[in-house]
């Protein structure tokens, strides 16, 4: 399983999101290291200013990515590589989607709520189709997902930019496993 393999993902991720962006057609808003302003003042329970989101760091998010994605999703349960892939699209889409998308795919009942049953159906199916294979079938219900979005013509090649990378570097982690 994928224990300890939270700071690699997280790099991953940053690399991805990037800094400080403020988009006028992104519904997330203000956003850097991949924090919406919204989500980071939920987090420490108070208004921000744009100066202080400009200022965050990765150390000061990565408490936030750990508990509310990382163990929402339960990813020290899933196995090393597709736990990047499920990490990656509940921070990119809603661990609400991204585990009713795990949920789908390894036929768990689809309640966007990660536990027992899906990390059990999900072994079963790594252990008959091998991680490799359900990296792929994730990453493109990922695709289909992005296809489909309003704002696909102002984002998509950078979301099919980064699910491909994020593919190829679920991939390379399960090697590197020795999976």
């Amino acid at each position: 399983m994928a224990a300890n393999n939270f700071n690699n993902c997280l790099k991953v991720i940053l690399h991805h999101e990037g800094g400080f962006v403020n988009h006028p057609k992104d519904p997330g808003g203000m956003t850097n290291l991949g924090v919406t302003k919204k989500v980071y003042e939920e987090w420490i329970g108070h208004k921000v200013s744009e100066q202080i989101m400009r200022k965050l760091t990765p150390s000061l998010v990565a408490p936030l990515y750990k508990k509310k994605y990382w163990d929402v999703l339960k990813c020290d349960g899933i196995p090393r590589g597709l736990d990047l892939c499920v990490f990656d699209f509940g921070v990119n889409a809603g661990t609400n989607r991204s585990a009713r998308y795990l949920q789908r795919m390894v036929g768990a009942t689809e309640d966007g709520q990660i536990g027992p049953k899906t990390l059990i159906a999900l072994t079963k199916k790594t252990a008959s189709e091998g991680v490799g294979s359900v990296i792929d079938q994730f990453q493109e219900a990922r695709r289909s997902y992005y296809k489909k979005l309003p704002t696909f013509a102002t984002f998509g090649r950078g979301w099919l930019r980064r699910v491909d990378e994020v593919c190829t570097d679920a991939l390379l982690m399960t090697k590197a496993n020795g999976k």
